[in-house]
């Protein structure tokens, strides 16, 4: 049987669900995501991409630092299916229309409000990238 990351990530919840998958450092203290809250944020993102329409075979950008969550959207996709296409947090906004375009994205999960500004700014020369998904606890500014 092949096996996937993503079905690789179900079998560590099952055999080690308290187990740290991931550490993160949020204002100086090291959080941990155990694979149980791994799995349990890539189905729940899985979910809500695929009601909002992504299908097996379409791509995912994903903008942002290297963060559990974003690394969760990227699993999610792959869940689905889908391809996700990380794009460097420091590129400019005209940098990201060529791999949007290219891969005929239409999805995009991003970070922080600078990510959403990008998506903002290329929407026009975007056109089929119709929903940008916002991930930042803080909310917008």
């Amino acid at each position: 049987m092949q096996s996937t990351f993503p079905r690789l990530l179900l079998e560590h919840a099952r055999q080690r669900p308290d187990a740290p998958a991931m550490r993160e450092k949020e204002y100086g203290i090291w959080q941990t995501t155990s694979w149980r809250a791994m799995a349990e944020l890539v189905e729940a993102i899985a979910c809500g991409l695929h009601q909002a329409g992504l299908r097996r075979g379409e791509h995912l950008v994903v903008i942002g630092a290297n963060r559990p969550r974003l690394y969760a959207a990227m699993m999610a996709a792959q869940a689905l299916g889908a391809i996700p296409v990380p794009l460097y947090q420091d590129a400019v906004a005209g940098e990201c229309v060529y791999p949007i375009n290219n891969a005929e994205v239409r999805f995009a999960v991003v970070e922080d409000q600078e990510q959403v500004d990008k998506m903002l700014e290329i929407r026009e020369q975007c056109p089929q990238l119709g929903h940008v998904f916002y991930d930042d606890p803080r909310g917008l500014r």
